[in-house]
């Protein structure tokens, strides 16, 4: 990019245009996955939606490739464009409670830790993810799901209205009475439409709930499997779990003994009477007593922080993902041979519930395309060292090409990698994928916004 653009930037934007040749652009285009290294022309640090139209006006004026990051926590690194320019949203970082409506707006820069913060003062939240540092603005756009799921739906059943500066420069709300066509297509399309610069949410009374870690073996992934696949999907809405494959890490709450080891296990929240939580658990004995069996009451933003430790920014990430209505037997056997063979001692499974209230909307209600998926999986291999890339990424392909038969055949949106091709996306998509390029086609019909999991506008 030619420095006089880059002056004529921060001339006339409040937020901070960053260079190649400026100090701290390493710094700047860092994100949270180290295996990703692109190198974008400028990043732009926008303050307020004004910032946003103006450094989408210098983007379109000078036909340059475009990026936007909010929490910097895509897997595929899609915050960045080489050559291009990424509109960093992260100085648009607050949330605003309404206790009385029960509703916080959010600005996109914020994160899940920073919505849960503000929230928890009032007794609220809203169901969104399980890692504090997790931007709020990728996990909605893609539906966005998390401990609260099964009790509340998903992020995007929460959504009231999104304020978007357009691929035209404008700026609108969108909601069920304003571009109720866009607003729609907000709700699972991902960042397809436009630039959204605050979020408005739904709260729920959650304060203090029940957590649960329990841990068998990895060798009684079947037997395991074979039990929460019926238990699950019939418990209370109250009573979450999400099944994981992993290695224990060294310390609490895991006693010295099982350190190291591999094991498949389940991480619980229950969000009913607390004076109820650990009867309703004494389930976990059915298959099989667990080696390591946890369970305290815990304010909600401390559950949603238990991982941020265990994978903070700047590791080696890979992951691939798949929905799922089913744990056939077969599937079992895949689960276990991979559990087996954990590449590093941070690589993991996750199936996560997205049944209960999640399956109360109908399937066209929004654009999440898989109103009757029960786990939505996740394989992820991770690792600090980058000699070990090669590694987690084979495991990974490796897993969801064996497991892949038994899903459903889309993913989450936020789970998928780069480069899984157009027929993946319009997989991921499923059935919404026509009506959402007719969407594309009225607020971006030249695909200014495609670093995404890109829908091609409507001819």
């Amino acid at each position: 990019m030619e420095s006089a653009i880059l002056d004529l930037m921060r001339a006339e934007l409040r937020g901070p245009v960053i260079g190649p040749h400026d100090p701290d652009y390493t710094e700047a285009r860092k994100v949270y996955n180290a295996m990703i290294d692109k190198r974008p022309a400028a990043l732009i640090e926008c303050r307020d939606a004004g910032d946003v139209m103006a450094a989408l006006a210098f983007i379109r004026d000078n036909g340059l490739e475009l990026a936007v990051r909010g929490g910097g926590h895509s897997g595929p690194g899609l915050c960045l464009v080489d050559g291009g320019v990424t509109i960093d949203l992260a100085p648009m970082r607050w949330v605003h409670v309404d206790p009385d409506a029960r509703t916080a707006q959010v600005g996109a820069g914020s994160r899940l830790g920073d919505l849960d913060h503000a929230t928890h003062a009032f007794g609220l939240a809203t169901p969104a993810g399980i890692v504090s540092m997790t931007g709020v603005g990728g996990l909605t756009l893609g539906g966005g799901h998390g401990y609260l799921t099964r009790k509340y739906g998903l992020t995007v059943d929460n959504l009231l209205a999104a304020d978007v500066v357009l691929a035209d420069g404008s700026y609108i709300t969108a909601s069920e009475t304003e571009h109720p066509d866009l607003f729609w297509a907000l709700r699972g399309g991902g960042g397809n439409f436009g630039v959204v610069t605050s979020f408005t949410y739904q709260l729920h009374p959650v304060d203090t709930v029940g957590v649960g870690i329990t841990v068998w073996p990895v060798e009684k992934t079947r037997d395991v499997l074979a039990w929460y696949r019926e238990y699950l999907p019939q418990a209370p809405e109250d009573v979450y779990g999400f099944f994981m494959l992993l290695t224990i890490p060294p310390g609490p709450p895991f006693p010295e003994e099982l350190h190291g080891k591999k094991m498949c296990g389940i991480v619980w929240c229950h969000t009913g009477d607390l004076d109820g939580f650990e009867e309703d658990l004494t389930v976990v004995d059915e298959p099989g007593t667990p080696d390591f069996h946890f369970t305290a009451p815990m304010p909600y933003p401390i559950l949603q922080s238990l991982f941020d430790e265990l994978i903070p920014t700047g590791y080696q990430w890979y992951w691939r993902g798949d929905f799922f209505d089913r744990i056939p037997d077969p599937a079992m056997g895949v689960h276990l041979e991979y559990g087996e063979k954990l590449p590093t001692p941070l690589s993991l499974m996750h199936l996560y519930p997205v049944d209960a209230a999640a399956h109360r909307p109908g399937p066209d209600d929004t654009a999440w395309s898989y109103r009757d998926a029960v786990w939505s999986g996740v394989f992820a291999g991770i690792d600090p060292d980058p000699a070990n890339a090669g590694a987690i990424k084979e495991w990974c392909v490796d897993y969801w090409r064996d497991i892949h038969p038994y899903s459903m055949g889309g993913s989450y949106v936020n789970f998928m990698g780069e480069g899984e091709g157009q027929e993946r996306v319009r997989a991921t998509y499923g059935d919404h994928y026509d009506r959402l390029a007719q969407v594309k086609r009225t607020y971006d019909p030249y695909n200014l916004f495609h670093a995404n999991q890109n829908i091609d506008p409507a001819p």
